[in-house]
Order: C-alpha cells, then structure tokens, then sequence
C-alpha cells in the first residue's frame, strides 16, 4: 500500500468566506475525512493558512507570500493510503474544497526512499 497526498488548491485564495460558510465547509472537511479515516486510510494532513508565510526564491531572495503575482492557493493536504493513484483519485473526488469553481485537489504518490517516479 503506498501513500499519497492530496493536495487543495483554491482557485483564489483572496475569496473570504464568512464564519458560517467556513464553519460548514470544516465539518463536511471533517466527515469526508472520518470516512477515509474509517477504512484506515488516512495518515494524516494539515490545512495551511495564508499568514505567516514566506516564499524563498534563487539566490535567496526572501519574499511574503504566497501572495501577489499567483492567483491559486494552496489550503492544505492530507496523506491517505492506497493500493493506486485511481483509488487515491476516488477519495479526491469526494473531497469538499471541490464545490469551489475552480478548485481542484492534486494527487501525487508519497516517494518512500525506492526514488522519485
């Protein structure tokens, strides 16, 4: 079984959502990973807010970010387990960052040592 991450992007990060929406988005997050978590697929993941962050670039020019000339945002991941990307795929797709236009959730497969494919 490998792991995968699964990446929210956010069309555009400057959209605030009110506390209400925001509420209800965080619980329909946490049941669609409770039901991951139920078949003993989940490994873990975090969300990750706009504050606080820097981008460093070559030759080390520090910049705030990731804010300015990129329009999508990257809003967390999380880590589940699976037999194959599609099966990673099928937990994607139920994912609700998805009832934003534009959204999208990126999958990628979790190089454990045996290199980068």
């Amino acid at each position: 079984m490998d792991e995968f991450m699964l990446i929210f992007r956010h069309e555009d990060g400057n959209k605030i959502a009110s506390p209400e929406q925001i509420q209800i988005w965080m619980k329909q997050t946490m049941d669609w990973i409770g039901g991951i978590a139920a078949q003993n697929k989940f490994s873990g993941g975090n969300g990750l807010p706009f504050d606080d962050a820097k981008v460093v670039h070559h030759k080390n020019v520090v910049t705030n970010g990731p804010f300015g000339e990129i329009k999508e945002t990257i809003g967390g991941y999380i880590i589940v387990k699976a037999g194959s990307v599609d099966e990673a795929v099928e937990f994607a797709k139920g994912c609700p960052v998805l009832q934003g236009d534009g959204n999208s959730v990126e999958v990628r497969k979790i190089a454990k040592g045996d290199g980068i494919h």
